[in-house]
């Protein structure tokens, strides 16, 4: 369990996020994450649904600048215009929220996903 916790948040310096296990592991409590587009969260975030993204979708161009002001920008903008009101002021549909995280996420980013995609990709070729 992931007790206490609300929000995933999760900032990595795209492109070095490693596995991502944790916001997996949040995703399987109903913790919606606030991330970094980078690993699992380019498949996982469903804006507003599944959590939020933070930033732009990274570009192999932009690998090789800093973007930790840009990126610490989008977090702050982030959570004052959308996720603190989303959780205090619409508490429904951020219990909502919750369940969807555990019903896409949770459900598709699993072991057994996993697992069947390292024997399919790395083993049977």
């Amino acid at each position: 369990m992931t007790a206490g916790v609300d929000i995933w948040l999760n900032t990595p310096q795209p492109p070095l996020e490693a596995s991502g296990t944790s916001g997996m592991k949040a995703a399987l409590n109903g913790v919606p994450s606030l991330s970094i587009l980078d690993g699992w969260w380019i498949e996982g975030c469903i804006e507003g649904v599944t959590g939020w993204a933070i930033g732009e979708l990274p570009t192999s161009v932009s690998f090789e600048e800093d973007r930790s002001a840009r990126d610490a920008a989008a977090l702050y903008d982030k959570l004052e215009q959308v996720v603190v009101p989303f959780f205090y002021h619409d508490r429904a549909r951020f219990i909502d929220g919750m369940r969807h995280t555990i019903a896409l996420n949770g459900s598709f980013f699993n072991t057994q996903r996993m697992v069947l995609q390292y024997v399919t990709k790395a083993y049977i070729h």
